[in-house]
């Protein structure tokens, strides 16, 4: 019988199971245990931490998850690793201080209306959530309206909006390079070329800190800058020193 994570059939129907979540994390103590908890219906959980100094990788590994150290940090390289180690058909990668909610009234988790829109869309094998920024300020129910609209209209997706994709799909685009920035912006840059990505209501939860910490329009200044300078050619390497 062959393997399940070298399925490649389109007809294949996917279950919570079949997906693999790969999770980096430094210093995220105070998150994971919800961001584990929020995916425990996958087939596998592996964390990937960056040499935390924390209690990080004991709490993951208390709840049952593979927990993996990376020579240096770096959301790229773990994030790579992660995929290198997962098993499963498919692949769902959460930011650390993210999970996954199940809204009250839906039938569906979000694990499995990753698995429905696959399972419907055959030739669309990747896709982003919904997110809800947890913070109650207006603005915030604002930005992430307009990140769905990115991935809906600009078929680009940003790692915060828990990006999902078949293995073989992964694959075959070479998957998340080992760069300091940006990791997410080119491996969505070379899955749209095969299709569109899909839009699932999710929600991914994510956390405010960035945009508390540098103010919401400074940081969504520097994020459209950033993005404008990677594509003029700026290196990952070169960004991240900007970024700090």
């Amino acid at each position: 019988m062959k393997d399940r994570k070298n399925r490649s059939d389109a007809a294949c129907r996917f279950l919570p199971k079949d997906i693999g979540v790969v999770i980096p994390t430094w210093n995220e103590e105070a998150a994971i245990e919800r961001a584990i908890r929020s995916v425990s219906e996958a087939g596998e959980i592996v964390v990937v931490d960056g040499h935390s100094v924390d209690r990080t990788c004991e709490i993951a590994s208390s709840l049952g998850a593979i927990v993996l150290t990376t020579e240096q940090p770096g959301r790229g390289l773990q994030l790579a690793a992660g995929a290198a180690r997962c098993d499963r058909p498919v692949l769902l990668f959460l930011h650390g201080d993210c999970f996954l909610e199940h809204v009250d009234g839906s039938k569906q988790s979000p694990l499995q209306q990753i698995c429905d829109a696959l399972n419907s869309h055959s030739d669309r094998g990747w896709g982003a959530m919904r997110q809800r920024i947890d913070a109650p300020q207006r603005i915030f129910r604002m930005i992430a309206w307009g990140n769905a609209l990115r991935v809906k209209y600009r078929a680009m997706a940003f790692g915060d909006q828990a990006i999902f994709v078949r293995r073989d799909w992964y694959l075959d685009s070479g998957g998340f390079e080992p760069v300091p920035l940006m990791e997410d912006v080119r491996l969505s840059s070379r899955l749209r070329r095969r299709s569109r990505p899909l839009l699932i209501d999710g929600p991914v939860v994510i956390s405010p800190r960035r945009w508390q910490k540098r103010g919401v329009l400074r940081q969504t200044l520097l994020n459209w800058t950033l993005q404008i300078a990677h594509r003029m050619g700026v290196s990952p390497t070169r960004l991240r020193d900007f970024y700090r």
